[in-house]
């Protein structure tokens, strides 16, 4: 019996995980996307730590090699789309917490 490439297996994880995070966001009540928005922040800054590291990567005896320039491209890459996801989190979340503040009614 043949095994699964490796490749497709991951993809068809990624794909899945696709699948069950569109149904999951879309599933939750409008009181529980601001929560929801702050969790995702906080992971996103768990997310930019580890882009970082990968972007901050040597080889061995501090050489170039082509495995580390990719991950050097690949951390910086993440790291700015990181920082895009958590600052547009914050930005949205804002808006959000600013609807729910009472109006000033004019007297």
């Amino acid at each position: 019996m043949d095994a699964v490439d490796p490749t497709v297996f991951r993809l068809a994880i990624f794909v899945l995980a696709i699948f069950v995070g569109y149904y999951v966001v879309w599933s939750v009540t409008p009181a529980l996307h601001t929560p929801l928005m702050a969790v995702t922040n906080a992971i996103s800054s768990v997310i930019i730590v580890g882009a970082l590291l990968a972007a901050a990567a040597s080889g061995a005896d501090g050489e170039l090699t082509r495995n580390v320039l990719i991950s050097k491209g690949a951390g910086a890459v993440a790291a700015g789309f990181a920082a895009v996801n958590i600052f547009g989190g914050f930005l949205v979340t804002q808006r959000m917490l600013a609807m729910y503040k009472k109006k000033d009614r004019p007297k």
